[in-house]
């Protein structure tokens, strides 16, 4: 609060001194401001950020040069960028198991090969067999199969989410962890700070540690103007012996499992890996809490101490391929992104895509316009009930040039629609914790499981259509708005990067 108290009197220092003395300092300021916006223009970055931040320095010359100066220039954020680079490289040859599956996913879904490469060999993350999946087409099924696997645990269990909120989902889950870890299991839990500011006491951590559980509290908030407070950590992970993990759009809170209502009925979804792959969410969580730690060596012997098949292969039956990845925002790679666009792209007879927002850039609205007019069918549910009614408005209007190139957009009539999924030929899907927002592709830390023909395309297949009949398609008409309704859309357009 201090730093924030100091930047307000400079700003309100130097607006009152002396002419003499304003004269000079916002012809520096204004040469300052010019400086930066040369900067953004030439930065390797997107073009959607790089035009909101010039707009927003032309309309305040003085302040918008030092304002992105000083979110931009953070000490913290250059050292959390090599501090998981290094982890990274630390952990990624951890991640294989022995054998490589990559030839046997070319032979079957040569279509697809490309994408699994890309996640494999450039951005670290494995394809695995061995493992069964399962789809949970609402939060109160996926807490059901959560009680009952975390009830299993022999070893250890590693939770990771963006919102925690005591009341009946997580006080249940909360009893089971506690009664693990009084009976020697090591159990963990990392929360984001800012997405449980309002939900939990400040002295949560004490609290668990209290019960037996390590905790990290990621990033903690500051109120202080700093870039490095737009990353949160987005991810929902429940790691279970590094046999099973489950991931997806649920928090822990109860109207994510519906026995509270906000915004009308919670629509949700998550997946369950029992195999192989559950040891790739495994080790993304691993990554995480390890920025607490220093050095490669202690996250190796971290590493092998939770690896599950020591001594033995896994015996899980294969079904299909499993590919856990991950996504963050400190590095040049926006694998996210790349999984969705992958994904579009690729489509020769459909792609259904759930998302709570959709407030994307240019590379996504190109890929889904040339898709529908390539003839594939190309459909988006969307909320009708919004948690955001800023986001709302800015997500409606990308709706009118989806529609003209053909693309059909639902708004799902029950309430919110939260998940986070794409499926797309009968051969593969996504599901995660990615939004279709600038946030979630760009400033959060997220996860995601892609799927190549396991049994649970199908059933992300079947719970998308079963959600058509219970939403209401948005047509031309339903985006005609007056002139005022328009200007007030192109504004927050323009500033959609920073919401």
């Amino acid at each position: 609060m201090a730093a924030l108290l100091v930047q307000i009197i400079f700003i309100l220092i130097l607006a009152g001194g002396s002419s003499l003395f304003f004269r000079y300092a916002s012809r520096i300021l204004r040469l300052l401001s010019l400086v930066v916006s040369l900067y953004i223009f030439n930065k390797d970055e997107k073009s959607a950020y790089k035009l909101t931040w010039i707009f927003l320095i032309l309309m305040f010359p003085l302040f918008g040069g030092v304002l992105y100066v000083t979110l931009h220039s953070q000490f913290n954020s250059g050292r959390m960028k090599r501090l998981i680079e290094n982890i990274r490289r630390a952990w990624r040859k951890f991640y294989a198991l022995p054998g490589n599956v990559l030839p046997a996913l070319r032979e079957e879904l040569p279509e697809y090969f490309l994408q699994a490469r890309y996640l494999q060999d450039y951005v670290g993350f494995p394809v695995y067999e061995h493992t069964q999946t399962e789809y949970f087409p609402s939060g109160e099924a996926f807490f059901k199969q959560v009680v009952e696997e975390l009830k299993k645990a022999e070893r250890y269990v590693f939770l990771e989410f963006f919102i925690l909120r005591e009341g009946l989902m997580f006080n249940t889950i909360l009893d089971i962890l506690e009664k693990k870890a009084a009976a020697g299991l090591d159990v963990r839990i990392i929360y984001d700070d800012l997405g449980c500011f309002m939900s939990l006491p400040r002295n949560f951590r004490q609290i668990l540690e209290a019960r037996g559980i390590r905790s990290m509290v990621f990033n903690p908030f500051t109120p202080i103007l700093s870039s490095l407070q737009n990353n949160r950590d987005h991810r929902k992970i429940i790691t279970i012996d590094g046999k099973t993990a489950f991931t997806g759009g649920i928090n822990l809170a109860d109207e994510y499992i519906n026995a509270y209502e906000r915004f009308g009925h919670w629509k949700d979804c998550g997946i369950m890996l029992k195999g192989e792959a559950a040891w790739g969410l495994t080790l993304i969580f691993l990554e995480m809490w390890n920025l607490e730690q220093t050095g490669p060596q202690a996250a190796k012997d971290d590493c092998m101490r939770f690896y599950p098949w020591k001594d033995e292969k896994c015996g899980i039956p294969s079904e299909g391929y499993a590919q856990p990845y991950a996504d963050s925002p400190m590095d040049d790679e926006n694998v996210g992104e790349q999984v969705y666009l992958q994904i579009i792209n690729n489509a020769r007879e459909y792609v259904y895509i759930n998302t709570p927002y959709l407030v994307v850039d240019e590379n996504l609205l190109s890929a889904l316009s040339l898709a529908a007019k390539s003839g594939v069918d190309v459909r988006i549910i969307t909320p009708h009930r919004w948690d955001k009614k800023i986001v709302q408005i800015t997500s409606q209007s990308y709706y009118r040039r989806l529609l003209n190139a053909g693309v059909k957009v639902y708004e799902y009539s029950k309430g919110f629609n939260h998940c986070k999924t794409f499926v797309c030929d009968d051969k593969i899907a996504t599901v995660g914790t990615m939004n279709l927002d600038f946030r979630s592709l760009y400033l959060h830390f997220e996860c995601g499981v892609a799927l190549f023909n396991t049994p649970t395309v199908h059933a992300i297949k079947e719970d998308f259509l079963a959600t058509i009949p219970i939403s209401r398609q948005i047509c031309l008409q339903d985006c005609a708005r007056n002139t005022l309704a328009r200007i007030v859309q192109d504004i927050l357009r323009l500033f959609a990067p920073l919401m």
